[in-house]
């Protein structure tokens, strides 16, 4: 039975392709995939309100103070033991960044186990109490099941990238009942350049995702629906989006100190420990920090201005209102550190969230800090909503994705025009510090983001030396002589020879003219000379972890066509050519082409 099971997707499949245009297949598969995405979205924000309810539900609030320092260490916790004992011959990763590293080097691959690893792992997480977002692991589980629904039926490249982005497209959009915002996120942080045609399953993956979710789980984000702008609060759009948009260059500088600080603990648990107590400490001084934080936004959105107070040791000061936004201030701050200590010792979360919730918060303050002054009054709801779509523009680099996504959670449409204004002038002053956003840092500091600014580079960054690397040249020991290898050195197609001892280090090369020469008595002194004093010193060598972009760079700066490599211990590996690298770059750049047609 197993055995017949291949061979009856292999003829179903053989069937759809003389049946079914790859297009049209391609659009089938977008609405199974947003099916599929949607229940994930839905199982995965029932399952993590689930657990939180189940943790507050009948436990008295003063006990609960002492309970928050204990629940994000159990969660984390939990998501770790989880890792470590069921996912034991893969690997596990959380955020956006893997899933562009995939489509940037691994063809677009993502292991199976994501489809359920990244709900698990982050409903535990986010549950108990972790301060992050649920965003990026849906996103992940969702572009797991567009991955590899298109590696079953046999898809190329280009149509695996698109299946993928549709995944991630449908989680987002089952996450925020937001067909449009999910959309435009595939195409803003996944498919940085892309086609007409690629609309259609991305449009049709999200609004199918989207249905089912609302199906499952009606829960709306945030119940609002915000006034007109006025024209004389323009200027304070502004002003917040500055300050937003300094904040979202902190947050990121901020998310590598942490990163690199939790890396320097080899344990595990030490990590979870450490993380756990330290967030726990912070959820016990500001409990808006429990879980996404989306809660504490909509009650200011509700109008209860001093709700952030409301459960929290500083309860009592709630009617001072120069106190509310010193505190909604040291809040943002102190979410910032909790959404990535939390990433970073261990639980799985993204910053997706966290960026909305900080965002609002940064909104709420300088429009009840404006209002105090007495000198305008400010619809506070609605810089709410501007903050977070400022914040999302920064720290994402995702301008479009931040407008329609708060326009579509919050019922903002009515303040498109501001929305239009933070996101760009918050994504400006981001970008005029940092390149990259917080997810394509990393990557391009390794060399592995694929980007469309610099074809050359991005391409040759896409090769590795190993799959340009040639072996089948002649091998000359140091002692022979040029009338020892006659034959060998005769029949070869290849005009260079490397001089290699018994050991396999390189001692030099050797071109065939200089051999020719000597066995066609031309230079008869010579003859008995061997090949280690026949041999020269090359031009250069490569070494075997030298990146592409290096490798050209010494070709053109000496003017060479052909290098040996070698391996750290200087052992011969082979030659590397421009022809082989040429050839390489024009598959490469053929693919990276067509990826998105």
């Amino acid at each position: 039975m197993p055995r017949r099971i291949p061979q009856l997707i292999y003829r179903l499949n053989q069937w759809r392709m003389h049946k079914i245009s790859n297009r049209n297949f391609l659009v089938i598969l977008a609405v199974v995939v947003g099916i599929v995405g949607g229940l994930a979205a839905a199982l995965l924000k029932g399952l993590t309100h689930w657990i939180a309810a189940s943790l507050q539900d009948d436990v008295q609030w003063q006990y609960k103070y002492y309970l928050y320092l204990f629940f994000p260490l159990i969660g984390i916790l939990l998501s770790v033991l989880y890792v470590r004992r069921f996912i034991r011959r893969g690997t596990f990763e959380h955020g956006m960044t893997p899933i562009i590293y995939a489509i940037s080097r691994k063809s677009s691959r993502i292991q199976s186990h994501n489809i359920y690893s990244q709900i698990i792992t982050s409903a535990l997480t986010v549950g108990f109490g972790g301060s992050s977002g649920l965003e990026a692991p849906i996103a992940y589980s969702g572009s797991a099941i567009g991955a590899n629904a298109g590696r079953f039926f046999g898809l190329n490249y280009r149509e695996v990238t698109m299946l993928l982005a549709c995944g991630a497209a449908a989680g987002i959009a089952g996450a925020f009942n937001s067909p449009v915002a999910g959309m435009i996120f595939a195409i803003e942080i996944l498919l940085p350049e892309f086609s007409i045609p690629a609309f259609i399953p991305l449009l049709m993956a999200a609004a199918t995702a989207s249905v089912v979710s609302r199906l499952i789980y009606s829960e709306p984000l945030f119940h609002l629906v915000t006034d007109d702008w006025e024209f004389r609060a323009l200027l304070f759009y502004l002003l917040l989006a500055a300050i937003v948009g300094l904040f979202s260059i902190y947050f990121a500088k901020a998310s590598s100190w942490v990163k690199r600080a939790f890396d320097r603990i080899n344990n595990p648990y030490q990590r979870v420990g450490l993380g756990g107590m330290s967030l726990g400490l912070l959820i016990f001084l500001f409990p808006a920090l429990y879980g996404e934080g989306y809660l504490a936004i909509q009650r200011i959105l509700d109008g209860r201005m001093d709700s952030l107070l409301a459960n929290s040791i500083f309860a009592e000061y709630s009617h001072i209102g120069l106190l509310v936004v010193v505190y909604a201030v040291v809040t943002v701050f102190a979410k910032s550190l909790a959404s990535l200590i939390t990433i970073s010792s261990g639980g799985n979360g993204g910053v997706f969230g966290p960026s909305l919730v900080m965002g609002g918060l940064l909104g709420f303050a300088f429009a009840y800090g404006v209002n105090l002054t007495g000198l305008i009054e400010l619809n506070v709801a609605n810089f709410v909503v501007a903050g977070m779509a400022a914040a999302l523009a920064g720290i994402m680099h995702a301008p479009l994705t931040a407008i329609f996504l708060i326009a579509e959670i919050t019922g903002g449409y009515a303040l498109m025009v501001p929305l239009m204004l933070v996101t760009a002038l918050s994504y400006l002053i981001n970008r005029a510090v940092l390149k990259y956003s917080i997810y394509t840092k990393g990557l391009a500091e390794q060399g592995d983001l694929l980007t469309h600014e610099d074809k050359d580079r991005t391409v040759l960054s896409m090769m590795k030396l190993r799959y340009v690397l040639e072996r089948n040249f002649t091998v000359l020991r140091p002692d022979e002589k040029p009338v020892d290898r006659r034959h060998d050195i005769i029949h070869t197609k290849r005009n260079i020879f490397p001089v290699v001892d018994n050991d396999g280090k390189l001692l030099g090369i050797i071109y065939s003219e200089r051999l020719f020469e000597i066995l066609l008595g031309e230079n008869p002194e010579k003859a008995d000379r061997t090949m280690r004093e026949l041999a020269e010193k090359p031009v250069d060598i490569v070494q075997m972890d030298t990146n592409m972009e290096s490798v050209m760079q010494k070709m053109n700066r000496e003017d060479i066509w052909i290098l040996p490599v070698v391996d750290a211990g200087g052992n011969y590996m082979g030659f590397v050519s421009k022809s082989a690298v040429f050839n390489k770059y024009r598959a490469l750049l053929m693919r990276q082409g067509a990826y998105l047609e």
